[in-house]
């Protein structure tokens, strides 16, 4: 699988200039619609919103992640468990399918094009009007870029551990007792982020708290209402053409 999904990817683009609080605005917009329309014309619109939305972006081919045959074995196994039900049953189900994918595509290109330090701060800046209700956004804004910052490195020690199963020898005991692979993997991995969890809190204690979110916090221009009224229009049109067919 590419190794590119939560890092950005370095290129000069209008979409990699955005703030990043129009690109979740953008993905959530994106979202409503396909919650309440999720037709096959609203589905087409979307796609083609996204790759008009990469190609602004120049994001390589490269970039989009190598799923493994099992992912779409998958996919085609629950495809043909609709098969006795009907052909209504399968459409619904590929619906379903591409609407996922949209949603996850759309979440992938927020990450390829954003710093993920920025992501953080245009959250609490979204969120400023509910502090009025003592919701601690700016506590969830910390949480959210701790997580963000440390789930590469879950990834990383997952991969690291999953190598080291394979060198151990099979014809081991330990071997022959851990016949569960995911397991040991989980198992390892949860062991790995408590400890490194425990050695991040002691850490951010020590420097007296998590302080700032960014020195330099961005925020929305005129490139941005162009976005969010493409972004607005196609929902639009979506709409118009969901109803017209």
């Amino acid at each position: 699988m590419s190794t590119v999904l939560l890092r950005q990817v370095p290129v000069d683009s209008p979409v990699h200039r955005l703030w990043a609080g129009t690109k979740m605005i953008g993905v959530f917009l994106i979202s409503l619609l396909l919650m309440f329309l999720p037709s096959w014309p609203v589905l087409g619109v979307m796609v083609v919103l996204l790759v008009f939305v990469g190609v602004v972006a120049r994001l390589p081919l490269g970039t989009l992640p190598r799923l493994s045959w099992w992912f779409w074995a998958l996919l085609a196994v629950g495809a043909l468990i609709n098969v006795p039900v009907g052909g209504t049953a399968v459409l619904r189900y590929a619906q379903v399918v591409v609407f996922g994918l949209i949603l996850v595509s759309a979440s992938f290109l927020i990450a390829w094009t954003t710093p993920m330090s920025e992501i953080a701060p245009a959250l609490a800046k979204l969120g400023a009007p509910l502090r009025k209700l003592r919701v601690p956004v700016d506590e969830w804004a910390v949480v959210v870029a701790l997580t963000l910052r440390g789930l590469p490195l879950l990834i990383e020690e997952i991969r690291v551990l999953r190598a080291a199963r394979r060198l151990r020898p099979k014809d081991s005991l330990l071997y022959r007792a851990a016949d569960n692979p995911l397991v040991d993997i989980l198992t390892a991995a949860m062991a790995v982020s408590t400890r490194r969890a425990g050695e991040l809190g002691e850490a951010i204690t020590a420097r007296g708290g998590t302080g700032q979110l960014t020195a330099h916090p961005g925020s929305p221009g005129r490139r941005d209402a162009l976005a969010l009224a493409v972004v607005v229009a196609t929902c639009s049109g979506a709409v118009a053409l969901h109803l017209l067919l």
